[in-house]
């Protein structure tokens, strides 16, 4: 069986108004995985093509780098860029931001830019290293190890197919109510192009935007494969593949995409009564060492180690963006103009303070929480003087070491919690039975997170479970999607604010930068998608000003 893969080559990777250009050739993959003709004569072969998958979410894009740009660090920095685009996390000020502030400014977001082209290309290399490990295994013959493989390797696509359905699925905004784009097509619920690792090259030149519909039905069929197989999974339980409750937890986010919120709900408690894992504790989420950087407290997640070039390179990894506890990375505490990632201040003024996540973040100099936050040994009097209140403290170096990034760096992050399972739940529940998915909201906070926590007569139900899940998910890619589905605003320009001034910016509903655009370089070599892509966002909303 061979793969035809898009090949997309940068015709520049400047700022301004670079076109991109393309080709779409057949493709064996060579060096970072392995051939077709390999996976197929070799069992240990297969094994490779299958954990390429998790080394693939710490993928380090060399030629991004190479033109100066510090944000192509994989799965993580795809995770980030979301959260970017919310209105729940930033940075306090551009210094040294400027390699992600493009995402959060909505500059440069049009269809021949690198920022665009960078998420296309990081989810689609995504597919062909899963599609290769598909490919690898033939059911009728396999063995169980194998089977388990295969299962893996589904779930894996499921996952690659759901972010990027949710990402580039066309909703309508403030801006484009009608849902047309600038052909004069209304391109409502069109997703990306379907790539399977049997098509033939021929098929990839002519392959439309999947419609909703279509795109649920191919990833629910490739999550019952997974069902189906992993079951055969046995000897991987460092949580850097799934198991069957991921496969569980794929499909209660896949049926709240589509808002089929009784499956959510059915698919969300089966995946806790499955997961390997309980909520995290306080001491789990807080501790100086081990706080948010240790896979064995999630249900999916991804491990990086010293040898990996994300790690190597020092700045260009999790650690260095996400951790504001470091040295030796672009969010480090070591001076005062680093860009901090901050939580917002009516989001940090709206947790209680009897909710130990309000630790996770720097609270304000003159709080009684100040002393309660943990910080790590030695690093207090630099914290103290260089750190913006409300800086995230919540993902911390690998054990604490703040100082060399061959450890600090070689930290893990995650892709699923059985927290957000809770939550998936309570809001699924709530859509139908408003008093089950208060209780069920209510039951959580109270035994995992704040004892005194009450949720009150006169609050928005589901806007009250929202939010308690995009405080429980802070940093982990996820709220994106939420907003995105439920149409609610982005508002980061008021009163009293903690966003810099060119992020600013209010919506009315969800915004029109969540409409991700093709690139121009599919366009030019898939001839079903011309005309129809998404309408260009970028500059679109005017940042505000008091």
């Amino acid at each position: 069986m061979k793969y035809f893969n898009k090949i997309l080559v940068f015709a520049a990777l400047g700022i301004g108004a670079t076109a991109l250009t393309g080709c779409l050739d057949e493709t064996e993959p060579e060096s970072a995985t392995v051939t077709q003709k390999q996976v197929e004569n070799s069992t240990l072969a297969t094994e490779a093509a299958v954990l390429a998958m998790p080394a693939y979410f710490n993928h380090f894009d060399d030629a991004i780098v190479d033109r100066g740009w510090h944000y192509p660090f994989g799965y993580g920095a795809n995770m980030y860029i979301r959260d970017l685009m919310t209105g729940d996390m930033g940075h306090d000020k551009t210094n040294y931001a400027s390699h992600f502030y493009y995402w959060a400014q909505n500059k440069y977001q049009g269809d021949g830019y690198v920022f665009c082209q960078y998420v296309f290309n990081y989810y689609y290399g995504f597919v062909l290293t899963i599609n290769t490990a598909i490919g690898a295994v033939d059911p009728e013959n396999a063995t169980d190890q194998q089977l388990g493989w295969l299962g893996a390797a589904y779930a894996f696509r499921a996952l690659a197919y759901l972010d990027l359905a949710r990402t580039y699925e066309f909703l309508p905004n403030d801006k484009f109510p009608d849902g047309k784009n600038k052909d004069g097509n209304i391109v409502t619920n069109l997703t990306v192009p379907i790539v399977t690792e049997s098509m033939a090259v021929e098929e990839t030149m002519n392959n439309p935007r999947a419609k909703r519909e279509d795109m649920f039905n191919f990833i629910l069929s490739d999550l019952d494969n997974a069902e189906k197989y992993i079951v055969n999974l046995h000897n991987y339980v460092n949580n850097t593949l799934p198991d069957m409750a991921c496969v569980y937890g794929l499909k209660a986010r896949l049926y709240m995409w589509v808002e089929d919120y009784a499956n959510a709900q059915k698919y969300a408690r089966l995946a806790i009564d499955n997961a390997r894992v309980q909520p995290m504790t306080e001491d789990d989420c807080l501790d100086p060492a081990t706080g948010f950087n240790t896979i064995s407290k999630w249900m999916w997640g991804s491990q990086q180690t010293k040898e990996d070039d994300t790690v190597s390179s020092g700045i260009i990894n999790w650690t260095s963006w996400l951790s504001n506890q470091t040295t030796f990375g672009y969010t480090g505490f070591a001076e005062a103009n680093m860009p901090y990632n901050v939580i917002d201040q009516r989001m940090y003024d709206r947790i209680s303070n009897t909710d130990f996540r309000k630790l996770e973040f720097l609270a304000p100099e003159d709080s009684p929480l100040r002393a309660l936050n943990r910080l790590i040994p030695g690093t207090e009097a630099a914290i103290n003087e260089n750190m913006t209140p409300l800086a995230a403290l919540k993902f911390r170096p690998n054990a604490g070491n703040y100082k060399e990034y061959t450890t600090g760096a070689a930290s893990a992050y995650p892709v699923m919690r059985v927290e957000e399972m809770y939550f998936i739940e309570a809001e699924a529940a709530a859509h139908q039975n408003p008093e089950q998915g208060k209780q069920l909201c209510i039951d959580f906070m109270k035994n995992y997170r704040d004892p005194n926590y009450n949720i009150g007569q006169a609050v928005d139900l589901i806007d009250e479970i929202v939010f308690q899940k995009r405080v429980e998910l802070w940093g982990e890619g996820q709220t994106f999607f939420d907003i995105k589905r439920l149409n609610m605003s982005v508002t980061r320009g008021y009163s009293g604010t903690n966003f810099y001034s060119t992020a600013r910016l209010n919506t009315v509903g969800r915004p029109a930068w969540m409409n991700f655009v093709l690139i121009r370089s599919e366009e030019n070599v898939n001839k079903a998608v011309v005309g129809w892509n998404n309408p260009d966002p970028s500059d679109l909303y005017t940042p505000w000003t008091e």
